[in-house]
């Protein structure tokens, strides 16, 4: 960049032109043109552009030569523009490019998935030689398959998204590689002669891909790290938390943090706190909890109630910027497998200080809540303060004294006044519910119980009680408190949210239900009481299995954002999480707001959107590592059970076949296409059903079915199923598989045992708690 200091004063004023220049003042020192005015240039030039030609028109400084083409280079990682074979930037859109990710196939060949959501392309396998699962291309439409879809062709390759995976090490006539435990990670990786880390046939190691692949050659890398024998007990966890690339290991500097803070409540903490130590606060959990971050004491008075909800005050400990905050917020929230919990925070503060634990001073925050007969909340306040739990009672404990199968021990006696009480509370807040008309749905939770060996010995159904809903009901309370003091002071928040059907969703809802008669109310705006009206039609049908699974699917995940748009599920106008800051950072960053609120201060963590879309990411990443776990335990307990006949459910209707979740033993398996008779089936998206096309026999969702286990597959963590009889039943009241919407049906000990995944709101039980949905 040669320019006589006359020319660079001459254009300089170009780059003072940028409408966001004092945005980019605020992040940097020396500000450089912002990427909307970059592409603005490129728009009005209508042709190819040098870079060193644009940094001169500009009016850039050779010493901001660097930063600017970093700049460029991150715009081309984001697909905003592209760098031509001659060097020139073009705007992709010009020359008909799209920006977007590779989805990977396990059969070989994969999806063009665009940033703009205009539809995916199909990639054949010709195609995704040259990428892996997750990276992000450039491409271009190229024609039609043979079946009509549209395919695309990668153009270039913009960011990769794997540098080390999992998988399962192999070697024949001197050539190594692995198998990658991602199966949309099609491609082996190639390992050198020297690079297999004495890893032996069979065994699971961590790859760092030293060359990613290209279309003439592929992936190459060196192992890592050995883990193991694939069927080592915990091998599955140890697998999942690599294959999703969860944080595991605590950096040293956020353990020296934790290290240093005292066991206990020092004097200075207690400064600016309201002491309620001799409140009779009490946790109830279950049995298996080890972290307690909610305690609850409830008061009649008159007609009404006087309710207290104290939260473990993380945020004291838990400063913005520190090495604990950055280990919680890249972690998200905790995950819970079964047996083993990989915590947001480390045990000194997750089990230790910032739990709630019997008999010791902790500091909390608390929604102190006047509620009336009806169940609405009159008034509440929110203020730090110091409590004493006095008792750590569990779920079965708390319901068995309630409905008198048992007695409390003398020494607790005194706990029936305030037990009773928060029961009586519990009754006029499930009216309240009814009354708005929140989605409840009736679904069937399973439990997971081991043997010795860490293997699955028997899976349960795991039975709730109204001490399960009771605590959920006083956490659901908090957290609209929460968000309404939020709104009310006008402070930035993450929501938890939750939006209704869309369009295309709605519709065949309408239709599939018109089928059997019923009409969701609503039109094209339904509400959650119009499907709570219509859950209440269909109770108590033979098919109520099929009609309430159906209505829950045609829900959408649960998400964070900034953007208040309410929760569906569970009929509020506002919603945020509070009740959970141990296990959830978006918990977190609501406390420290509602304390900046009362200090009369604004609390900004940084980009409240991004921060969003990175929790509801994390979450999604645990429910899909849990997921993984639990199939593989399931897949590994079916193993000697090849040949036996089951009784089951058909859980859902898929274009290759029908999954079919059994009575008894609560696994699910696949029946294919192929062995569902001597007949051309055809899948029905819209009737959830495959139909013959010559005999007119249909397998429809919620229909019963007799199968026989046909194949065990550990390492696809997949089972298939056949059919054991001609006719499948009819649907019956049993289980199809579908997880609970977030209608604050979740328990504490459920998302600590065995989580489930929420299909239809994006909640995965993380700790069994219905209590912050």
């Amino acid at each position: 960049m040669n320019r006589t200091k006359s020319t660079r004063r001459g254009q300089k004023a170009l780059r003072w032109q940028d409408p966001h220049l004092a945005r980019e003042k605020e992040k940097y020192g020396q500000p450089l043109p912002s990427r909307e005015f970059l592409l603005q240039l490129l728009e009005d030039a209508g042709e190819p552009v040098d870079p060193e030609e644009l940094a001169h028109k500009l009016g850039l400084e050779e010493d901001e030569w660097d930063s600017f083409l970093n700049r460029l280079r991150a715009m081309q990682r984001d697909g905003q523009l592209l760098f031509n074979r001659r060097g020139a930037l073009c705007l992709p859109d010009k020359i008909e490019l799209k920006a977007g990710r590779v989805e990977g196939h396990p059969d070989g060949f994969g999806f063009f998935v665009p940033d703009d959501g205009s539809g995916d392309m199909f990639l054949s396998e010709k195609e995704m030689h040259g990428v892996l699962h997750g990276d992000r291309v450039l491409a271009r439409e190229h024609g039609v398959d043979r079946r009509g879809r549209k395919e695309a062709k990668i153009v270039e390759v913009l960011e990769r998204a794997n540098h080390h995976l999992v998988g399962r090490y192999y070697t024949e006539k001197g050539v190594q590689w692995v198998v990658a435990e991602n199966k949309r990670i099609n491609q082996d990786i190639l390992i050198p002669p020297g690079a297999e880390l004495k890893a032996k046939l069979g065994q699971v190691v961590m790859v760092e891909i030293i060359d990613q692949p290209t279309k003439h050659t592929p992936a190459t890398g060196r192992v890592t790290e050995v883990l193991g024998n694939y069927a080592d007990p915990g091998m599955e966890i140890e697998i999942a938390l690599r294959k999703h690339d969860l944080p595991h290991e605590f950096s040293d500097k956020a353990l020296a943090q934790a290290r240093k803070y005292p066991k206990g409540v020092t004097r200075k903490d207690l400064d600016g706190r309201e002491d309620l130590r001799e409140l009779p606060l009490v946790t109830i959990d279950g049995e298996d909890a080890r972290d307690f971050d909610d305690a609850v004491y409830c008061q009649s008075q008159g007609r009404g109630y006087k309710l207290w909800v104290a939260i473990a005050d993380v945020s004291h400990y838990v400063q913005p910027g520190s090495p604990l905050d950055r280990e919680a917020y890249e972690r998200g929230n905790s995950v819970y497998f079964p047996r083993r919990v990989i915590p947001m925070l480390p045990e000194e503060l997750s089990n230790g200080l910032c739990s709630l634990n019997p008999k010791v001073d902790r500091l909390c925050m608390v929604c102190e809540m006047d509620i009336a007969a009806t169940g609405s909340i009159k008034k509440y306040r929110f203020y730090p303060a110091v409590m004493h739990s006095k008792a750590r009672l569990t779920y079965t404990q708390v319901w068995d004294w309630l409905s008198g199968a048992s007695k409390p021990p003398r020494n607790q006696a005194w706990l029936m006044q305030p037990l009773q009480d928060l029961h009586g509370l519990f009754k006029v807040m499930l009216k309240a519910r009814w009354a708005r008309g929140a989605i409840d749905f009736e679904t069937l939770e399973t439990r997971i119980l081991f043997d010795a060996r860490d293997k699955i010995e028997r899976i349960v159904p795991y039975e709730r009680n109204d001490a399960h809903r009771l605590i959920e009901e006083c956490m659901l309370a908090a957290n609209v408190c929460a968000s309404e003091f939020l709104q009310k002071k006008k402070h930035p928040a993450l929501y938890r949210i939750h939006e209704g059907p869309t369009p295309v969703k709605l519709k065949a809802l309408q239709e599939f239900m018109a089928e059997f008669g019923f009409v969701l109310t609503g039109g094209d705006d339904p509400h959650a009481k119009d499907y709570a009206e219509l859950l209440k039609k269909i109770k108590g049908r033979p098919d109520e299995q099929l009609l309430q699974t159906v209505m829950l699917r045609s829900l959408q995940q649960a998400q964070y954002s900034p953007e208040n748009v309410g929760h569906f599920g569970l009929a509020y106008e506002a919603y945020t999480h509070f009740t959970s800051p141990i296990r959830r950072y978006p918990d977190l960053l609501v406390h420290r707001a509602i304390k900046a609120c009362l200090a009369g201060e604004q609390y900004s963590p940084g980009n409240w959107e991004e921060i969003g879309a990175h929790c509801s990411a994390t979450e999604r990443r645990a429910d899909e590592a849990t997921r993984d776990v639990v199939n593989w335990l399931k897949c590994f307990y079916m193993q000697d059970k090849l040949g036996e006949e089951f009784e089951g459910v058909i859980s859902a209707v898929v274009s290759f076949g029908i999954f079919v979740a059994l009575n008894d033993v609560f696994v699910e398996g696949l029946v294919h296409v192929s062995d569902l008779g001597r007949d051309y089936f055809h899948f029905d998206a819209a009737r959830h059903q495959m139909l013959g096309e010559r005999t007119g026999q249909r397998y429809r969702l919620g229909d019963r079915v007799r199968i026989r286990v046909a194949r065990v597959d550990l390492e696809s963590a997949k089972i298939d199923f056949v059919l054991a009889e001609a006719q499948p039943g009819q649907a019956v009241d049993e289980a199809a598989g579908a997880a609970p919407i977030e209608s604050g049906r979740q328990t504490k000990s459920r998302e600590k045992t065995a989580k489930k995944p929420d299909r239809a709101a994006g909640k995965t039980t993380t700790k069994g708690r219905g209590r912050a949905r």
